[in-house]
């Protein structure tokens, strides 16, 4: 019996386990620095594919290997559909697999090496931004995400975003097996100089950049109860934690953290306006409830002492978790898994809401809910319209032994570095963080920590603007450009010579 092709071929296995290399830099394993070398095994096995096409398809088994290892959290809410997702976005990198293969296979030439340390990032960068489309999922365990750790490193979100995090990472990496591959001076010396580019751009553009001046502060109580299955006993825990909170200008509770109608729900409201009064600061509570049009929703709820003063609805909802993309065709995963049994009801549109601290000056901020934090575009358009700060409300309960929530959490940084504006997340079982307007961690409460996280916030001023804020996805953009004009040059160099037309002249034998 003749074996399937995939069968025969062990560097397609070693691809997919290559794949899983750079989940190690992400939280909970927290191996940041490996980043800048995690891709190098993988992309050797697609340097040494003999054709293209199984560069591509070496390149697609360790797209699979990446996302399996790194959404294994999802499981238990849709089932085999993980095997199915990975083999979709895996396909992805087969790009980068083509790509690489077609580039630096051998003998490597000086010219190859330098286009492939423009195109490799490139490729890789365009695929992570097709993936990142709410449609198809969003942008979860992004390459330049595994930097969230490192300011200074993160000094390249605040001109290009996560993206050009990813870039400057796959930059490095294509260097470094470039230095290993290569055997002329000018192939090593131009690798040797992307690779320190590489490296030396984050922290010489965040040592540039202008210190964050003093200026208005905001105080912020994160309020996280703990696991807590019961919605009522959940509430009470939360009621408990605030209750005891003082001279703070804002409350904040996690995503879900009631399951009532806030708007049919009197004696509810009553409690938390009281909190509101005994505290002296508004509330954001995060309701998920049914409400009166009969659909469910997720809303982030401004409270005060007399009432709900603002609300903002969720409008980029979890697929399975919240809803159930093509629910006609893929309904029945909602009968092996925990997939939600209905759709939730997306707003309409993103806007801040605002309150004013103690001494009564206007606060604006953005709130985002959960899943939205993974967005660069979100925070960046409540820059845009005018946030001080940003604040996410979270719920992980479902994967709480797992390494999402701490990689949800580090999200936080990325985004401060994005917009200049300081991010607080405040999760029902943790984490719970803060983070300054240049990424640095201020303080944070561990998935097995209950009680409220304080912290004294150093507010972006009015009108301040960081390069990607201005600038936005220019990044992912070029890569996009950068990509097509690589494969329209590979399709010219494959295409056949045309034969010249009409007789041709006789040729003397002299």
């Amino acid at each position: 019996m003749k074996l399937p092709a995939p069968l025969r071929r062990p560097p397609r296995y070693a691809s997919l386990a290559a794949g899983a290399l750079p989940v190690l830099t992400f939280p909970a394993a927290g191996l940041g620095w490996l980043a800048w070398v995690a891709l190098v095994p993988g992309l050797e096995l697609m340097r040494r594919a003999d054709t293209g096409r199984e560069g591509a398809v070496r390149g697609w088994w360790f797209g699979a290997g990446f996302i399996l290892t790194a959404m294994y959290w999802l499981v238990p809410s849709v089932g085999p559909g993980l095997l199915a997702l990975a083999v979709v976005f895996g396909a992805l990198q087969g790009a980068v697999g083509l790509a690489v293969q077609r580039l630096l296979h051998p003998p490597l030439t000086t010219r190859r090496a330098a286009l492939a340390l423009l195109v490799v990032p490139s490729v890789w960068v365009s695929t992570e931004f097709v993936r990142s489309w709410h449609a198809l999922g969003g942008p979860w365990a992004l390459l330049g995400s595994s930097q969230w750790e490192h300011p200074a490193v993160l000094g390249l979100a605040s001109v290009g975003g996560a993206w050009l995090v990813s870039a400057a990472v796959v930059a490095a990496n294509t260097g470094v097996l470039i230095l290993l591959a290569g055997r002329r001076p000018g192939v090593r010396a131009v690798a040797a100089a992307a690779v320190t580019a590489a490296l030396l751009a984050g922290p010489l553009l965040f040592a540039v950049q202008s210190a964050p001046a003093a200026g208005d502060r905001a105080t912020l109580a994160l309020v996280q109860p703990g696991e807590v299955a019961d919605p009522a006993a959940r509430f009470a825990a939360s009621e408990r934690i605030t209750e005891r909170l003082h001279g703070v200008d804002l409350v904040v509770w996690g995503e879900s953290s009631t399951s009532t109608d806030l708007d049919r729900a009197p004696d509810v409201l009553a409690r938390l306006e009281r909190l509101a009064a005994a505290t002296g600061a508004p509330l954001l509570v995060g309701e998920d409830a049914r409400k009166a049009d009969g659909r469910i929703s997720k809303d982030a709820v401004l409270v005060t002492r007399d009432g709900v003063a603002e609300r903002y609805r969720k409008i980029r909802l979890v697929p399975f978790g919240e809803y159930v993309p093509l629910r006609p065709v893929l309904g029945w995963l909602t009968g092996i898994s925990k997939a939600a049994g209905e759709n939730r009801a997306p707003g309409a549109a993103f806007h801040l809401l605002h309150t004013t601290d103690r001494s009564g000056r206007p606060l604006p901020f953005g709130a985002l809910i959960c899943f939205e934090s993974t967005f660069p575009d979100m925070s960046r358009v409540a820059a845009d319209q005018g946030a001080r700060m940003i604040v996410f409300q979270s719920a992980t309960s479902s994967f709480q032994s797992s390494w999402a929530p701490q990689q949800h959490a580090s999200l936080g940084a990325l985004r401060a570095a994005e917009t200049g504006r300081p991010v607080v997340q405040a999760a029902l079982t943790g984490e719970s963080v803060a983070y300054d307007r240049q990424g640095r961690r201020l303080a944070a409460l561990g998935t097995g920590d209950r009680g409220a996280l304080t912290v004294d916030l150093p507010l972006a001023e009015p009108g301040a603007a960081t390069w990607y804020q201005r600038l936005g996805d220019w990044v992912p953009y070029t890569a996009v450009a950068v990509s097509l004009a690589a494969a329209s040059g590979l399709r010219r160099r494959r295409a056949p010579q045309p034969e010249p037309a009409g007789p041709q002249p006789a040729v003397s034998a002299r």
